[in-house]
């Protein structure tokens, strides 16, 4: 792989767009994705080492480190090419370049642009070459992109310059020590296992998992150590626990088996070999215990396949996440390749899934996101076994199909979406408008009707300032704030014995939740939540012009904020 080969221009067969824009992606639609980010990569690549061609660095300068690179990918085409293709390469390279347009911080710029050095001996493992760089260390640390990291012992502490060495498959890296003279390691990244004592050489963490059809078990990275595997900034490595790896294999092999569902490609059917990295967030023992459901996810436009993702304790939720960023990813790579809207990127679209307000290209994303878990919803459903199985199931189906046909209306009326954009959006609202017909159990119908119906109002509630209404929209308060969304999982279920207002409300109960409601509001006439409770109880008893209204712009009936 060169920065100056021939690019052919990407025309994207209409039928793919067509998979695409339904809210699915077959194998080959993703791959044609893939090809795109590739021609993207390289070509920021070139613009980057454009910018780093009269940078004074200590370390080898970042043209000499790619012309390795490229001798290594001409022995060894396909694990080059891999590397260069990681998630984390992608967060390296478009992090560099908000660095040298002056958007971004981090270490100093030199030891940065050195990670290109750190990708060259990666590459010359792989192929087996023999080379001679001049690397940054900080505490004695190098990580390798795509194989793991070598630790200097006694090394100095730090920012500090050293050397690295290949030949034959075996590296030898040298740094100042921490007192005086030099350390020294040498090892076999391709082939060496862990130190017992983690010392020295920690190799990169994988995830693997086995296809429905019994093909040989495929991997995904489980990345916890390169510097550039966040969405933005560098991040100094975070070793799990060995007890948390493991617990990182279980769920997503359970998870993979949940996805593994046979049938035509479509919204929410995700073969897990789509993935390229899982990045473990915020936690890195198995103690204390995860919630049942991830509590964050996100992924970056810049790092293709890649997820950064909290461990919940539920293998079902992992896989519902999986399919969620993986949804990001495809959508990121069609904005790369299309203009799909003219956004101001002004903040005041609701979003039923946020508690804030959102720019359209951010309601694109959760639209797209959404359609992609009802699908998933929608196979759980149409498989599951036992009541509480088929009740949640139902329930996050309603709720997700609702609440994403609701975006996709906000889009469609924006005036914003270019051809292509259009184009996109309509395939959603036809999935979803194919999808609201389909029958669900009538309880867990009520329920998702009734939650959506309450993120809406207490969104309002907590943002939007009355009067609401004029030709610049919505006039949002100047003390809103985010808030905690506790009802979305909590109406999933029906409860068995409900004591406060949302039980009885999710119970079906609304006379007694109107009550509760209004108890709660004699203390404190304008608290969202209660409010939201309450005029949503009214209007489940009582479905008239009246309570229509409220639903509408419930915000009026709260004073004006101060301020």
């Amino acid at each position: 792989m060169t920065s100056e080969q021939h690019l052919a221009p990407l025309r994207m067969p209409d039928r793919l767009f067509a998979e695409l824009a339904a809210g699915g992606g077959s194998a080959a639609a993703v791959a044609f994705l893939e090809r795109a980010e590739r021609a993207r990569r390289l070509l920021l690549l070139r613009t980057l080492l454009d910018h780093l061609d009269t940078l004074p660095t200590p370390v080898t300068p970042a043209a000499e480190a790619w012309r390795v690179l490229k001798e290594a990918a001409e022995k060894s085409p396909e694990p080059v090419e891999r590397l260069l293709l990681a998630p984390a390469t992608g967060g390296w390279v478009s992090h560099m370049l908000r660095r040298v347009h002056g958007t971004a911080s981090g270490p100093p710029l030199w030891a940065e642009a050195g990670h290109l050095s750190a990708l060259a001996l990666s590459a010359c493992l792989h192929a087996g070459t023999e080379t001679v760089l001049d690397v940054p260390l900080t505490s004695g640390r190098l990580p390798l992109p795509g194989l793991g990291m070598i630790q200097l012992p006694a090394a100095q502490e730090g920012l500090a310059a050293g050397r690295a060495t290949t030949a034959g498959g075996e590296l030898t890296v040298t740094g100042p020590g921490r007192t005086t003279g030099s350390v020294r390691v040498t090892c076999r990244p391709l082939t060496r296992r862990a130190d017992a004592d983690g010392g020295t050489w920690l190799p990169l963490r994988t995830l693997t998992h086995t296809g429905p059809d019994g093909t040989a078990p495929a991997t995904v990275v489980l990345e916890d150590l390169d510097p550039y595997r966040d969405l933005d900034d560098h991040l100094p490595p975070a070793r799990l626990d060995e007890d948390e790896a493991q617990e990182w294999q279980r769920l997503f092999g359970e998870a993979a088996r949940i996805l593994a569902r046979p049938g035509v490609p479509g919204p929410g059917r995700v073969d897990p070999a789509m993935i390229r990295a899982i990045v473990p967030f915020g936690r890195t023992a198995v103690s204390p215990p995860p919630l049942p459901f991830v509590q964050v996810s996100a992924s970056s436009g810049d790092s293709f396949g890649g997820m950064l993702i909290v461990r919940p304790a539920s293998a079902l939720a992992l896989a519902e996440t999986l399919v969620h960023e993986l949804q990001h990813s495809k959508l990121a790579a069609l904005l790369h390749l299309f203009p799909l809207l003219e956004d101001d990127r002004a903040e005041r679209y609701y979003a039923p899934w946020r508690t804030d307000p959102r720019h359209l290209t951010g309601l694109l994303h959760g639209a797209y996101a959404f359609t992609g878990v009802a699908g998933f919803w929608r196979d759980r459903l149409a498989g599951a076994e036992g009541t509480e199985a088929v009740e949640r199931a139902a329930y996050f189906f309603a709720l997700r199909r609702l609440q994403s046909r609701l975006a996709v209306r906000t889009l469609l009326t924006s005036g914003s979406l270019t051809v292509q954009g259009r184009a996109l959006v309509r395939g959603l609202a036809r999935t979803l408008d194919d999808w609201l017909r389909e029958p669900v159990p009538p309880a867990a119908l009520s329920r998702a009707r009734t939650a959506a119906a309450l993120h809406r109002t207490e969104w309002r509630l907590r943002n939007v300032a009355p009067p609401s209404s004029g030709p610049g929209g919505p006039r949002f308060r100047p003390d809103r704030a985010s808030w905690p969304d506790v009802r979305t999982h909590a109406f999933a279920a029906r409860p068995v014995a409900p004591r406060t207002a949302d039980e009885q409300l999710a119970a079906g109960d609304a006379a007694a939740a109107l009550a509760r409601y209004a108890d709660q509001l004699a203390t404190d006439p304008a608290e969202p939540h209660a409010l939201a409770g309450w005029i949503v109880a009214r209007a489940v008893l009582d479905p008239g012009r009246t309570t229509r209204r409220m639903l509408a712009r419930p915000e009026l009936l709260q004073p004006l904020p101060s301020g």
